[in-house]
């Protein structure tokens, strides 16, 4: 076995660094959650600010203890975002990435200074590759920028994190050089990242033991890894860093992400946790917010969380073989590692259909992870009567894209009011459409295409009048049966940018209308918040109450 390496330090040594740091110590490691920056990342993922500021607050129910916000100076919806997260959310420190430019830095702090606990986060190339081919810098140019950007936040804050990106790829001799520096010139967090998720199991943890013993001033600082999973090794990476001494490690929820993703967040915290035997180590998160929070980023980002994938995947917990099915009802631990309730998934067996009642519909959101308030649970539960007419017997699936489904309405600058289509083997296919506006009022219209999807996506581009293109359509059952709710999930762009749609119901033809209002809504936010007017016209298919 590798030899242990061990990075703890005495108080003297961590007195300028964070309570997060001094904290954590030998046997907890903090949790940083970059599903905000890094996650949103992913192609074909845009969230508004509001959105982002809900997927925070659930980050902060699942006690993740860094969360990044964003990259404020990217743009000014990315800027409002960490801003509204720095100033609502209190436990968590609110980090603000930066690269190394003065703009950059004073725009992090603009952003997170209202935080409880705020933070910078600045970063500069370190490979040769992308030294020459990006930044066009020596690396004795791009140590001087690290040293003084990373002096130019510590004026601002004494939480400064130092990350030399694409580290796996960058002159070992140089790396040491630079995290050397950027400490002394005060970063307490230094963040080890695979950019380009480009290297094994051993090569990574040999860096890191490198690191420990070629850097005289590490013990100064937390030393934090960042795994990209373009080779499947993200996770394993992770581990193995904090096996040999780190005490961060930088995940996204689902492990979305650049490129192929982000270490997993619920695959580090529980492998921690379910092999206590083999890390000896501790997280502060609340496990039992996993499978809730799994799913609040999937229906906001729209990234399907496939069914094999580990923790929280719809088979996670799911027999089909006849010995793994005989052995679980002998005893559970001879094929299950984890409790599926220790991340969310309850165990139980009730059963919801028309005659149940709202206390039992509420007892049963509440055991999936949702707490709704008295409007809420009232609207929600109107909902669930209508399905559990439609219905026999509700699946928890179809609870929690219910909920969904009522939470994204909470956006909606647009609302779908009513869909009427016609079709048929030998028929026109048309469709009508009622909205209601921004100001309150009806607007309808009618439209043929080349079936009802496509007719009512017309109908509601003439009624909205905003060019886009659907680049991304897809359908799927939440349950079996014919009687199963549709979820479907469609893109659109508009302008250069893609905006994620995502609507359900046991229509699927109301599922396509409803996830296509809720892309369009989320373009219609973001061309507000860039500061975009929208016509001013007056449509010809407004709708009188008294007609």
């Amino acid at each position: 076995m590798d030899e242990e390496v061990d990075i703890t330090t005495d108080e003297g040594d961590r007195a300028s660094s964070t309570s997060y740091v001094d904290e954590a110590g030998s046997d907890r490691v903090i949790i940083f959650d970059t599903t905000l920056r890094d996650g949103e990342q992913a192609a074909g993922t845009s969230l508004t600010p509001r959105e982002k500021l809900a997927i925070a607050c659930q980050l902060e129910r699942l006690g993740v203890d860094v969360i990044e916000a964003g990259f404020p100076i990217s743009s000014p919806g990315d800027f409002e975002a960490v801003q509204l997260i720095a100033r609502e959310v209190r436990q968590p420190v609110i980090c603000g990435l930066a690269h190394c430019r003065p703009a950059a830095i004073d725009e992090s702090w603009r952003a997170v200074q209202d935080a409880a606990h705020p933070r910078i986060h600045v970063f500069l190339s370190a490979s040769d590759i992308q030294l020459a081919h990006m930044l066009k810098k020596s690396r004795q140019e791009a140590l001087a920028m690290a040293r003084e950007m990373v002096a130019r936040a510590k004026s601002y804050t004494h939480d400064i994190e130092f990350s030399p990106m694409d580290a796996t790829r960058a002159e070992p001799g140089f790396l040491y050089q630079l995290l050397e520096a950027v400490i002394d010139a005060g970063a307490v967090t230094v963040n080890i990242a695979d950019t380009v998720g480009y290297s094994t199991v051993n090569e990574f943890g040999n860096l890191i033991r490198s690191i420990v013993k070629n850097v005289p001033n590490i013990h100064k600082a937390c030393l934090s890894v960042h795994c990209h999973d373009d080779l499947g090794l993200a996770v394993a990476n992770s581990l193995e860093a904090v096996r040999l001494g780190a005490r961060q490690v930088e995940c996204t929820i689902n492990g979305i992400g650049e490129r192929a993703g982000n270490a997993a967040l619920e695959e580090v915290v529980m492998a921690l946790r379910t092999r206590s035997d083999a890390f000896g180590l501790k997280t502060h998160i609340n496990t039992t917010q996993l499978y809730k929070t799994s799913r609040m980023v999937s229906d906001l980002t729209g990234f399907l969380v496939q069914s094999n994938k580990a923790i929280i995947g719809a088979n996670a917990f799911r027999h089909q073989s006849g010995i793994h099915q005989d052995g679980m009802v002998k005893e559970s631990t001879t094929y299950e590692i984890m409790d599926p309730r220790s991340v969310g998934i309850p165990a139980s067996s009730l059963v919801l259909g028309k005659l149940s009642g709202r206390h039992a519909f509420r007892e049963r959101l509440a055991e999936l992870g949702f707490t709704l308030g008295n409007d809420a649970l009232s609207h929600a539960f109107e909902a669930f009567k209508d399905l559990a007419d439609k219905k026999r017997e509700i699946a928890d699936r179809d609870l929690i894209s219910l909920v969904s489904e009522e939470l994204r309405q909470e956006t909606q600058v647009y609302k779908l009011d009513h869909v009427d289509v016609s079709c048929g083997d030998h028929s026109l296919h048309s469709a009508a459409v009622r909205l209601i506006g921004p100001d309150g009022e009806t607007l309808a219209d009618a439209a043929l295409g080349t079936g009802p999807v496509d007719a009512v996506y017309k109908v509601i581009n003439r009624i909205i009048g905003i060019p886009n293109t659907l680049v991304e359509f897809s359908i799927n059952a939440n349950t079996e049966g014919f009687d199963a709710i549709g979820e479907v999930l469609i893109r659109i762009e508009s302008d250069g940018g893609l905006y994620t749609g995502r609507g359900a119901s046991t229509d699927i033809v109301v599922a396509s209308a409803k996830a296509y209002m809720n892309a369009l809504n989320r373009l219609i936010l973001s061309r507000q918040h860039a500061g975009v007017k929208e016509s001013t016209e007056e449509p010809a298919y407004r709708v009188h109450e008294a007609s």
